[in-house]
């Protein structure tokens, strides 16, 4: 049985194959390309060629990348956001995108709205959603954006209200429209949660072509029936539909698999670990309490 891993970096995609003894058979380097798919492809042909491995015997496929976090750097790839906030009017004294870089709320157009809508920090209703207010926000919003970002006042605590705006957004723009709900992504702070909910919500186009173009590579390659992860930030796995429900989790996934592949590999509890890449270094102490393998 073998595991296949590929990391697509901001230069180069790697690519490896272990055992099921959790032992290194192969591993290749190649650039990273700008549509992603090509780096995929041509470090997984390349590490199935010279392994020379039986494919039917592969059974997990496993993706770390650093394009969503490249994607906020670079300002590159982002999707048009609209910020609908239920909350009005007590959170207008801070308004979405207060404190962000003025490149960034451009590129994802700054529309945004405070609406109806919200919880008391005990559950209790601030304000009922009106519906007929969202209909004429996303009437006026139509082709505009691309994806909305939904943020409730406590709505961590209770967020019937963002699935239910949510519902809208589908009934008028289609189900397949992207909608990010910060009950899903973040805790109680409003002003954090809503931002990683926009970020979230920027990311649907990245993450669906990187997630796609490994998909269709395994597929090209025979790999099929093989269970398909990417990478998350707490050095964990998730599902390819989950990633794409939650690009913004990708997010640090680089260097936090860095310490815990370390960490592993060096077959040692407390260990420095440094992380040298094209835009930044990272060095971090990190103490394992288990061993295990982090793919």
């Amino acid at each position: 049985m073998f595991r296949i891993g590929i990391d697509v970096g901001g230069t180069n995609t790697d690519a490896i194959i272990l055992d099921e003894h959790n032992q290194l058979i192969h591993s290749v380097k190649s650039p990273t390309t700008l549509d992603i798919k090509t780096g995929i492809v041509t470090s997984l042909q390349k590490v199935l060629k010279e392994a020379n491995i039986d494919k039917t015997k592969i059974t997990h496929a496993m993706l770390g990348t650093t394009q969503c976090t490249n994607a906020i750097v670079e300002r590159k790839k982002l999707a048009k956001v609209g910020v609908i906030r239920l909350g009005y009017p007590a959170t207008a004294s801070v308004l979405p995108y207060t404190a962000w870089p003025q490149d960034m709320v451009e590129k994802l157009t700054g529309n945004y709205a405070l609406v109806q809508g919200g919880y008391e920090y005990d559950g209790q209703l601030l304000s009922e959603v009106d519906e007929q207010e969202i209909n004429d926000l996303l009437a006026k919003w139509r082709d505009k954006v691309e994806a909305i970002a939904i943020i409730g006042v406590f709505s961590s605590i209770k967020n019937d209200q963002e699935l239910k705006v949510r519902d809208l957004i589908w009934e008028a723009y289609g189900e397949d429209y992207k909608v990010s709900c910060s009950s899903l992504i973040g805790s109680v702070g409003l002003i954090e949660r809503e931002n990683a909910t926009i970020l979230n919500a920027a990311l649907c186009h990245v993450i669906e072509t990187t997630t796609t173009g490994f998909a269709n590579a395994l597929e090209a390659e025979g790999i099929k029936d093989v269970e398909v992860y990417l990478c998350q930030n707490d050095g964990t796995l998730m599902s390819i539909e989950y990633a794409k429900q939650f690009p913004i989790l990708t997010i640090a996934c680089g260097p936090t698999n860095s310490i815990r592949g370390a960490s592993y590999l060096a077959n040692i509890k407390d260990t420095m670990v440094i992380d040298v890449g094209v835009r930044h270094q990272i060095s971090v102490f990190c103490r394992m309490d288990s061993q295990e393998s982090p793919l």
